[in-house]
């Protein structure tokens, strides 16, 4: 695969740090972005010349443009941007806080569209240009205490798969990645079975390769991403039925 100039975000930890560091062997352009810039920089070091190190809070639609203006600076154009940065918070219902909504979506949905708008202009003037989203498989099938997550992912879905009819005047290609259960500082916070879990090096693999093949959609592991289709795509009722036992008690259900 000839050299690309990419743009990454969410590179400090887990999967975008994997992907970083396999992009950069592989000899490619990195500009990476993360809130903290030492992890950045350790990669940068590993790799002289090839890395720009560029934090910023996705959330700062003033700052995100700026690293825009840096990349175009640089290297005045884009081949992939690859929009990885994301968060993730569970919801009890029995303490249900809409302030939670408003973090997650502001990180994971406005965070993604922030840098979309700085990528685009520099997507236009790349070499086969690529814009990748990474969603989830959450949005194969609804499960409990996903309500905040699962919506910025279903709207990270959404977003995407309009993009690419938009963008197909430009010739643009989109992707979206939907992993199951990554081994990650996030998910490592999870205080639930995570079935069929990947590690990250491995989610990395995966994802590079698909988006060398040019796939639309890249959705890991594949016996997981198959049995929640499944279960995603019965009648609501049926679906209700078998999974609705994977919720918790509330607090008021386990002292009565």
């Amino acid at each position: 695969m000839s050299k690309k100039r990419i743009w990454l975000t969410g590179a400090s930890s887990g999967i975008g740090r994997a992907m970083a560091e396999k992009l950069a062997a592989q000899g490619h352009l990195l500009a990476l972005s993360a809130r903290s810039k030492e992890p950045l920089q350790e990669l940068a070091d590993q790799f002289p010349g090839q890395i720009l190190v560029l934090p910023v809070d996705l959330t700062d639609a003033a700052a995100v443009q700026a690293v825009g203006q840096q990349i175009a600076h640089e290297w005045g154009a884009l081949d992939w941007a690859i929009l990885n940065a994301g968060t993730c918070e569970y919801v009890d219902v029995d303490t249900f806080e809409a302030a939670m909504f408003e973090r997650v979506m502001q990180t994971n949905v406005v965070g993604t569209a922030n840098c979309i708008e700085a990528a685009l202009p520099l997507l236009r003037k790349g070499t086969e240009p690529r814009l990748v989203g990474v969603g989830s498989s959450v949005t194969f099938c609804p499960l409990p205490r996903a309500e905040a997550y699962g919506a910025s992912k279903a709207a990270i879905r959404y977003l995407f798969q309009s993009l690419e009819l938009d963008l197909a005047r430009w010739h643009i290609g989109v992707s979206l990645v939907s992993p199951g259960f990554v081994e990650t500082p996030l998910t490592a916070q999870n205080d639930f079975p995570m079935p069929m879990q990947v590690s990250s090096d491995k989610a990395a693999d995966t994802i590079i390769r698909g988006l060398e093949k040019g796939k639309r959609e890249i959705s890991f592991p594949g016996p997981f991403i198959a049995v929640l289709k499944l279960l995603g795509s019965l009648p609501n009722a049926l679906r209700f039925a078998m999974t609705k036992g994977m919720a918790r008690e509330t607090s008021e259900e386990k002292q009565s």
